[in-house]
């Protein structure tokens, strides 16, 4: 998704630069546009770095006498490509010129060109902010579906104290990410997810694998960035890019995933289990490669099973403390007595839910973009119909989070 952040004149401009960040964090791509007044406190350079994105500073190309047609209608292909607008800060000045649809330059031409969500976090002096024409421009713009994050009070920059501070950072994103439709029900919150397959080695060229990409642990990743969490991704051999704002740990082995998750349990409040760890390893490893030579017979050991020592950890640390322990999900790709061994699980593994689908049908679950899923719990079975991945870990972080609201203390998050 793509957000484009307009600044505008203000002394608290330079708070901008924190909101690309949390925003990226979030996986989402910004966009800056700055007006000319917003270039006099902070320069285009420090936006562009931060994003990674062209700022746009001006409606045509500086010093272009005869501008070319792709700059002349950029504000067009910006508009359209755009999954929100967001103003930070937004002065009087811009404030009046969207109620009254002016457009004096790209910010205000910007916005009078999208039809995506618009939300505006106000910063001025106290005089500004409580005068009457800045307030009935507001009630123009929030009749128009404008979102307004309403500023603080304190001292100003001005010396007066009062109403017109800039929101603080976190509410002004949050704001964002629900014009996006993405609530921050997850914010403070710390998910540990283990994704894609785990490789044992027969020799030092041959292993046993499976066919997991890791898609349905990035997708969750990706998702719970976006509702707020910070994400611990533990990630087996795996073609895909994890999320840019997820902390990702690379390992290959079971016990290497073992290792990892146990290094990061203590710090999380949510673990979700998305990775097929092989069940089985070669009982000792040849030192050198395996040559052809006739039958060979592999003789195969049990790995540790992560899951049921998560849950037993979880178990241990509710009746030590009396804290409510964490939240437990699991996943379970099932070829047989589906819901049966899924019921099982979730007992014999302490889990708060199980998350099962039938890897046996053809085009989901391993190797494809789909998924259809049926997510158990103590008290609930929710059938997830065919869909993309992404959707599969909105409706199971949807889980997660009638789960946390169920429980009587709030979990308490690693940081």
């Amino acid at each position: 998704m793509k957000v484009a952040l307009g600044v505008s004149g203000g002394i608290a401009a330079y708070k901008a630069a924190e909101v690309v960040r949390l925003l990226q964090e979030r996986g989402i791509r910004v966009q800056v546009i700055m007006t000319r007044a917003a270039q006099e406190f902070i320069r285009p350079l420090t936006f562009a770095a931060l994003s990674g994105e062209k700022v746009i500073t001006d409606m045509f190309a500086p010093g272009d006498e005869q501008p070319n047609i792709d700059s002349a209608v950029e504000h067009i292909a910006v508009a359209q490509s755009i999954d929100a607008l967001a103003v930070v800060p937004a002065t009087a000045d811009v404030l009046g010129k969207f109620a009254q649809g002016l457009a004096t330059d790209f910010l205000t031409t910007l916005y009078l060109a999208t039809t995506a969500p618009v939300v505006v976090a106000p910063a001025m002096k106290v005089n500004m902010w409580e005068h009457a024409a800045t307030q009935a421009n507001l009630e123009i713009l929030r009749k128009r579906g404008v979102k307004i994050v309403e500023p603080g009070s304190g001292y100003l920059a001005c010396g007066m104290t009062g109403p017109g501070r800039l929101a603080e950072n976190e509410a002004i994103v949050a704001a964002v990410m629900e014009a996006l439709g993405a609530s921050q029900d997850l914010a403070g919150e710390t998910v540990l997810i283990t994704a894609g397959p785990t490789r044992e080695k027969i020799d030092p060229v041959r292993y046993i694998t499976n066919r997991s990409s890791g898609r349905m642990g990035y997708a969750l990743a990706e998702a719970a960035l976006r509702r707020g969490a910070r994400v611990l991704l533990v990630s087996g051999p795996s073609a895909l890019t994890p999320p840019g704002a997820a902390e990702t740990t690379r390992v290959e082995s079971a016990e290497e995933m073992r290792a990892a998750v146990l290094k990061f349990l203590p710090e999380s409040s949510v673990v979700i289990k998305t990775a097929a760890v092989s069940d089985y390893k070669p009982k000792s490893m040849a030192p050198q490669k395996i040559k052809r030579s006739g039958p060979v017979a592999l003789e195969l050991e049990p790995t540790s099973d992560i899951l049921a020592e998560i849950g037993r950890a979880k178990e241990a640390h509710g009746s030590a403390s009396g804290e409510r322990p964490k939240i437990i999900v699991g996943f379970a790709a099932e070829t047989e007595n589906i819901l049966e061994n899924a019921r099982k699980k979730l007992s014999a593994k302490s889990a708060d839910a199980i998350v099962v689908n039938d890897v046996s049908r053809e085009g989901v679950g391993f190797d494809s973009e789909r998924n259809a899923v049926t997510i158990i719990t103590q008290d609930e079975v929710v059938e997830v119909p065919e869909t993309t991945k992404w959707e599969v870990a909105q409706r199971v972080l949807d889980q997660v989070v009638r789960l946390r609201r169920t429980r009587s203390v709030p979990i308490k998050a690693g940081r």
